[in-house]
């Protein structure tokens, strides 16, 4: 039974928890927690930011947003993370995530 993923409807946009795994094997969705944070695999390790910036990079694409529009508001500097998205409502972050999730 797939999870619910959960997102805010934010004063200009969306906002979402992240569970990163940094050094992964493959950058890509992993699946939605059982909290419904998105589980998000990065490549980069955590050092100097690298991980944090991949994912904002991932999620530009993935929601076809400019990076500047990505703020990771909380958890930079742990695994879990709460992103904000300016400028997307959260009925199109849900469609282009979940179009993304694993079967």
């Amino acid at each position: 039974m797939p999870r619910n993923f959960v997102i805010t409807d934010a004063q200009h946009g969306a906002a979402f928890t992240v569970r990163v795994v940094t050094l992964a094997n493959k950058l890509e969705i992993a699946g939605v927690q059982d909290d419904g944070s998105l589980r998000i695999r990065l490549t980069e390790s955590p050092a100097e930011g690298a991980a944090n910036a991949q994912l904002i990079e991932f999620l530009a694409e993935l929601l076809s947003v400019e990076a500047a529009q990505i703020e990771i508001v909380a958890g930079a500097e742990k695994p879990n993370k709460i992103v904000s998205v300016q400028g997307i409502s959260p009925s199109l972050v849900e469609e282009r995530v979940s179009s993304n999730l694993p079967e």
